[in-house]
């Protein structure tokens, strides 16, 4: 059986957690898309961990934890990564990562750094890990996957073409210093004995697991709204946040996904640039983002204060409807107990008229959130393990999400650890 975990908004849902606790169950956690420029925190019996490639079931003996061929893969990242956390007692993980996976160049790094720089005001907010560049150079086919790097000869005829092109614009547009097709092919020799004991055929792997029986699940990076072609565009991301793009990323069929959780935070937070409706600031965004996530709301990767908001029933909803999703895990909820009434953006007025279905962009930045208030429960919430012994106020708010979304809300988070976590039946249920 395969499951998929992903995230409904912005990013930062939650998401680690709940492929953490379902990893329990699982034999094989797939990463199918996206790379180190986004994280995800994990508290469990070992301390507190940000991870930025590798799965988020790495902490379970019985799990091997495999990198698709869809990831951008940051190798020294992934290693630095996996010496990490066996120095904090980490048992060392069962790894293997796809031949097919592409690999992050140094130069996507610096060509990141740069057009952020030239663009100035107008930049995107980028996380300067590389991603965009690293997949603009994958879909122009001038991208280097994990098995090239086998094929010596082919690997320093490909690497003094791809320089030649990088150079004019480092020369040209950039004015920065030249590569060397020497020095890259010895790092990319470096990079090849780190990773020369985990590669394989991943489809093939995941293909025989299936046959045998065993459960695969599937971790998806940033949101439906980071998504390309769904999400807020051009403030986007450059892989697909979609569980359909699960399939893609990991080699299997579409069909074997069986259950897509979508993880929904209680209230709403970004990172980046982009349409945000419900973003709130001043001294009420302070608060919540102090009060948010395990140590406040800052990101997993880069440290930045996450932008506040209350929760979005459009956005949501439609995160929720691209996703296809099965059942939705509700998370940090305990976070909204000091709230005397807490406001939920449950339409968008555009040009004088409200919308409940989520616009394309350019509608997106004219829209004002229309907001309901309900009443909130005053008190900590976290040890609470029976849905039915939360106070009633709180029953309410997941209730009135859950209504306003139309899809089951069958898990809630009250709490930072794997066991932190209410199940409940849900009438949206199929």
């Amino acid at each position: 059986m395969v499951k998929a975990v992903v995230g409904a908004n912005w990013g930062d849902e939650g998401k680690g957690k709940i492929t953490d606790m379902l990893a329990e169950k699982a034999d094989i956690i797939v990463r199918f898309q996206g790379g180190a420029n986004a994280g995800h925190t994990i508290v469990n019996k070992y301390g507190k961990f940000a991870l930025h490639t590798l799965p988020s079931g790495v902490f379970y003996q019985h799990t091997t934890s495999v990198i698709g061929n869809g990831v951008a893969l940051n190798i020294p990242i992934l290693f630095n990564e996996i010496k990490s956390i066996e120095e904090k007692g980490v048992p060392a993980p069962k790894i293997m990562i796809s031949d097919r996976a592409q690999i992050v160049m140094p130069y996507h790094i610096l060509f990141d750094q740069y057009e952020e720089e030239r663009l100035a005001g107008k930049s995107f907010g980028s996380t300067k890990s590389g991603i965009a560049p690293f997949y603009s150079d994958k879909y122009a086919k001038i991208g280097f996957q994990v098995n090239e790097l086998f094929d010596e000869d082919r690997l320093k005829e490909k690497i003094k073409g791809v320089v030649e092109t990088k150079n004019v614009l480092l020369e040209h547009l950039y004015h920065k210093p030249l590569l060397d097709a020497d020095e890259l092919f010895k790092t990319l020799m470096e990079y090849k004995e780190m990773v020369k004991p985990y590669v394989g055929d991943v489809s093939l792997f995941i293909n025989d697991a299936l046959k045998e029986g065993k459960t695969v699940l599937l971790e998806g990076q940033l949101g439906t709204l980071k998504d390309p072609d769904h999400g807020i565009y051009p403030m986007v991301t450059s892989s697909s946040t979609l569980a359909g793009y699960g399939a893609v990323g990991a080699g299997l069929p579409p069909y074997e996904i069986k259950q897509v959780v979508t993880v929904c935070k209680a209230y709403s937070s970004a990172v980046g640039a982009g349409a945000f409706v419900s973003e709130i600031f001043g001294d009420e965004a302070d608060e919540l983002r102090r009060r948010g996530g395990d140590g406040g709301e800052y990101g997993a990767t880069t440290g930045r204060p996450r932008r506040m908001g209350w929760f979005d029933c459009v956005a949501s909803k439609y995160g929720c409807r691209l996703q296809g999703t099965t059942d939705v895990a509700f998370t940090v909820l305990d976070v909204l107990g000091y709230l005397d009434e807490i406001p939920v953006c449950v339409g968008y007025e555009i040009d004088g008229e409200v919308v409940t279905d989520f616009p394309v962009t350019h509608l997106l930045e004219k829209a004002k959130p229309v907001l309901k208030t309900l009443p909130g429960w005053k008190c900590d919430i976290r040890g609470i393990k029976n849905y039915d012994e939360l106070p009633e106020n709180c029953r309410k708010y997941v209730e009135f999400v859950e209504d306003q979304i139309g899809f089951p809300i069958t898990m809630v988070s009250n709490g930072p650890s794997r066991d932190d976590i209410i199940y409940r039946k849900s009438k949206y249920s199929k």
